[in-house]
């Protein structure tokens, strides 16, 4: 047995193809897993609205140099009676080709920041919609604000939705905007992105929403791309007990009670094959746990097999900094350094899509 099989056989998991020996049958049981993550770990998704309509508040056609142009949006959804906004941006590179995209999950949703430089970007000929998390909904435990207030409510059932499920339904409604671009956006080659909690958002986002190829996880770590069985740092118990609002209330109490979960992280991560899974880790950061994120990436060689594809393609070892696994579907990559979205990070994922749409 390989080294990094008997790893993830120490873990002792959740078996993932539960038996399935095609791809049908295990897109079954992809909807399988969706309806127990949504009951057991961060609630339903909500519905896509009846109505959106999306406004450009304002223009500034200078952007990097005069190479792109930024757009200030306000998305407006409408569910019956209610309806609701929330802001986001939109930064498109002056040229006549289709260029591929970006969702960005952001922390400070202005058109430029620490964890987003966006003018690299951009230049490289890729198109970002980002918006704030904080601008939907508040990262604490109120429902009675922002659109928690519409599509949770303050009294929450067991399998309401927490902020993590919230933020991956407004990284949908971008995508929904992005597909009436179709002239001038790659609609083939769009990617979600995010970073630690948004991380996780955007495993759920690319989970529940197949029309993003690319599913990027930069320092996720835990109820994110890392293996929850015999990881360390942060575990299950501890982030219920202390961010018990970005999950559903079952989730909470089963982790808060010591409860073994049916599932494990490989789970959440298998809902994006066989589209491309992408996971990013840190060497110091050991609260994520940069191994546990690897084995995340190594537990899905067997979906992607169904599909006649390798997953994560790998020499046998945990890998070292300054490592990019991306031969196969599954990617993995890890860097010198503590949790953090830095310019490297940016780069190394373009790189990575750059790759993947030369083949």
């Amino acid at each position: 047995m390989s080294k990094v099989k008997k790893l993830l056989e120490d873990r002792n998991l959740p078996p993932l193809l539960g038996g399935v020996k095609t791809k049908d049958a295990f897109e079954k049981r992809q909807e399988k897993i969706r309806k127990l993550l949504a009951d057991r770990q961060f609630g339903q998704i909500p519905a896509k609205p009846d109505h959106m309509f999306v406004e450009v508040k304002s223009v500034y056609d200078r952007f990097a140099c005069g190479k792109a142009e930024s757009k200030k949006l306000e998305f407006t959804c409408e569910y019956g009676d209610k309806r609701f906004s929330f802001p986001a941006v939109s930064i498109i590179p002056k040229n006549k080709k289709k260029c591929p995209a970006f969702v960005y999950i952001d922390f400070e949703g202005s058109d430029a920041n620490k964890y987003m430089p966006s003018e690299e970007i951009v230049e490289r000929g890729y198109t970002l919609f980002t918006f704030c998390y904080k601008d939907v909904t508040s990262d604490d435990g109120d429902f009675k604000k922002g659109i928690a207030r519409y599509l949770t409510g303050s009294r929450r059932r067991n399998n309401a939705p927490g902020k993590i499920a919230l933020w991956a339904w407004t990284a949908m409604r971008l995508m929904d905007h992005i597909e009436t671009l179709g002239d001038i956006i790659d609609l083939d080659n769009v990617a979600v992105i995010g970073h630690s909690r948004l991380g996780k958002t955007a495993l759920l986002t690319g989970g529940y929403d197949t029309r993003f190829k690319y599913v990027i996880s930069n320092d996720s770590g835990c109820c994110g791309a890392a293996i929850e069985r015999g990881k360390i740092g942060e575990r299950y118990g501890r982030i219920s007990e202390v961010f018990p609002y970005w999950f559903c209330t079952a989730f909470n109490r089963d982790a808060r009670a010591g409860i073994d979960m049916p599932f494990d992280q490989h789970f959440l991560l298998s809902l994006s094959v066989p589209r491309y899974v992408i996971i990013g880790s840190a060497e110091e950061d050991l609260w994520a746990d940069p191994e546990s994120e690897f084995l995340g990436a190594a537990s899905l060689e067997d979906a992607y097999r169904l599909y006649g594809m390798r997953g994560l393609v790998h020499n046998d070892e945990v890998p070292r900094p300054r490592c990019v696994l991306d031969e196969g579907e599954a990617v993995y990559y890890v860097r010198s350094g503590n949790h953090y979205l830095s310019r490297h990070d940016w780069n190394t994922y373009m790189d990575i899509i750059d790759k993947k749409r030369e083949k």
